[in-house]
């Protein structure tokens, strides 16, 4: 086989990875110059490098795994697949046994009537089928200029041209000419940013309020859709005031236009529900799936649909869309076998009755640290803001993500993985997360806290903007 054995040097190993291997979301030539962090084993919560130096996970990944690492029933359970049917294409009216077992646990386990699956290979193919999903789906009920999906600035929604679009990141839609056409965003409910003296709840109805001006300022006859992601994950971790979703559900219900949960981080327990739906009380016509659907181990992701959507789509025609890979019998088999583990080993009840509860009351007692402005979570995806000013909730004078960094690398210097956005740091780990391993999370936490503030200090980057 052609595996590089893991004795070889980390030298040379970065030497390999720095010639040959383009990585997402990275300057390149920074990373040439530093050398990538080479991971080489994975078990529970923990990771260890090329080193022999463990870290504790608080990303689950890229907030996918959700079983913990090291699970062997998953391998088992692929080798298996592997043998009987490797792959096959659900195209030509033709099926087989993981996609449909799949398709019928999921429509079990997704709330209301959300009963049909489109499969895809993870979130972001997910999302693009999302747009031509709504856009068939209304032209198909004879209104074909029913084009508009309304997003929201600083969400994510995937990396792909189509998905990029719909989430409203700025340093991505300066790239590659994004937006794409007919999509346009609205603010996002980050009442502790972008608030200002405003009480958090009439917040929470301005902004969502702002989707039932776009609708009247485009015409209600042009929106096909409003998606949103129940708690935005990669936007930092920014949990809406509790007067925003019902207000949005009201205007999707009033307006005749789609509402898309997008739950590819929120689902499969992270809330401490199955699904970020059932934790806000969001009834959304589609919802978006990927990583915890297989806890990682394989890439896969869909599209589970409404009765509605998904009969209209059956009776328009042909659906001219889908992937090679949409319901691959290895990754669905996978996806079938971490649903399982979840539910019998009542992952998503330790979330909700031990892991939660005990993680929000350790993670709130970093709000009392001089570099933290509040710590909000929610079920086990958690974030902290950063500011050199609490009590005026300010912002850093340096650039938008300087002080970020510095915590993320103290971070890694006391071997815990956890992730900036801006000056933001948030958390989302394994579910399988023990109140000891929640205790280390927040001592490497804090400890990484007290070098970075001590480091802006030397520096003289406490200073607001």
């Amino acid at each position: 086989m052609n595996l590089i054995s893991n004795h070889l040097p980390t030298a040379e190993l970065q030497a390999l990875d720095t010639a040959h291997h383009m990585h997402p979301f990275t300057d390149g030539a920074e990373l040439a110059a530093t050398g990538p962090r080479v991971i080489t084993r994975a078990k529970g919560v923990m990771l260890t490098d090329s080193e022999g130096i463990d870290y504790l996970d608080a990303m689950a990944g890229l907030w996918c795994v959700n079983i913990g690492y090291g699970r062997d029933e998953l391998a088992q359970v692929a080798a298996r697949q592997m043998s009987q049917l490797p792959y096959y294409n659900t195209f030509f009216q033709t099926t087989h046994m993981p996609a449909i077992g799949l398709a019928a646990r999921l429509a079990e386990l997704a709330p209301g009537d959300l009963n049909h699956v489109f499969f895809a290979g993870s979130g972001s193919e997910a999302n693009d089928t999302n747009i031509r999903l709504v856009r068939h789906y209304w032209a198909a009920k004879g209104k074909p200029e029913k084009k508009v999906i309304i997003s929201r600035r600083n969400g994510y929604h995937g990396s792909t041209v189509g998905a990029a679009s719909l989430g409203g990141m700025a340093p991505m839609h300066a790239q590659g000419g994004l937006p794409i056409a007919d999509i346009v965003h609205i603010d996002q409910p980050y009442w502790w940013g972008e608030g200002g003296e405003e009480d958090p709840d009439a917040f929470g109805l301005a902004r969502a309020r702002q989707l039932e001006q776009m609708i009247a300022q485009l015409g209600e006859d042009r929106i096909a859709a409003f998606i949103a992601e129940p708690v935005q994950g990669a936007g930092g971790v920014i949990i809406p005031p509790q007067t925003y979703w019902p207000e949005i559900q009201r205007i999707c219900d009033a307006h005749e236009i789609l509402l898309i949960a997008d739950e590819v981080i929120c689902g499969f327990g992270r809330t401490g529900k199955w699904f970020g739906s059932n934790t806000f009380d969001i009834r959304p016509d589609i919802m978006t799936i990927a990583k915890g659907l297989s806890s990682g181990y394989q890439p896969i992701g869909g599209s589970i649909c409404s009765d509605e959507v998904a009969n209209t789509i059956r009776d328009g025609g042909d659906f001219n869309h889908g992937y090679t890979y949409s319901g691959h019998p290895v990754a669905a088999a996978v996806a079938l076998e971490n649903l399982r583990i979840l539910e019998e080993e009542n992952i998503i009840g330790h979330v909700r009755d031990v892991a939660a509860p005990y993680m929000a009351q350790q993670w709130s007692t970093l709000a009392d640290h001089p570099l933290v402005g509040e710590a909000t979570i929610v079920g086990l995806m958690g974030s902290i803001a950063l500011t050199p000013d609490s009590q005026s909730r300010a912002r850093f004078s340096a650039d938008a993500g300087t002080v970020g960094l510095r915590c993320r690398e103290r971070c890694f210097a006391n071997n815990l993985v956890m992730r900036h956005v801006g000056d933001r740091m948030i958390i989302a780990p394994p579910l399988i997360i023990t109140p000891a391993e929640i205790d280390l999370l927040i001592e490497r936490a804090l400890r990484a806290l007290d070098e970075t503030y001590t480091g802006l200090k030397a520096d003289g980057l406490l200073k607001a903007a």
